[in-house]
């Protein structure tokens, strides 16, 4: 069974940074393109950051570039999302999910950004 759990989110002043983890199951990490989303209110679910199996391709949204930085550990089936200089539209649940265009069908909860003026 395909398992996400996402950790790390909270409230954060504008101009902060938050690390976000997720560590994953189900499937063989050290293989699988891994990729962060999110979803604010009453918005679509967008991706934000995504980088391959070895960690050598990385791909970001236009709105995150040279603000968050995306990276895994194999070892321990964790990726994760370093969020600097947070913007205000950067509030929204951030989600981890498999794969380089398309998702699974597996979702965890999400962690929570909040960031306040």
């Amino acid at each position: 069974q395909v398992q996400f759990v996402e950790s790390g989110g909270g409230l954060v002043q504008f101009g902060g940074s938050l690390r976000l983890s997720c560590t994953a199951s189900g499937f063989p990490f050290s293989i699988a393109s891994m990729s962060w989303y999110r979803q604010a209110p009453g918005k679509a679910r967008e991706l934000v950051a995504r980088i391959n199996a070895r960690g050598e391709d990385r791909n970001y949204a236009d709105s995150v570039k040279g603000r968050f930085t995306i990276s895994r550990d194999n070892a321990k089936n964790t990726v994760y999302l370093q969020m600097n200089s947070l913007k205000l539209d950067d509030t929204a649940v951030y989600y981890c999910n498999q794969g380089w265009t398309t998702p699974t069908d597996s979702w965890g909860r999400g962690t929570q950004v909040t960031v306040s003026a």
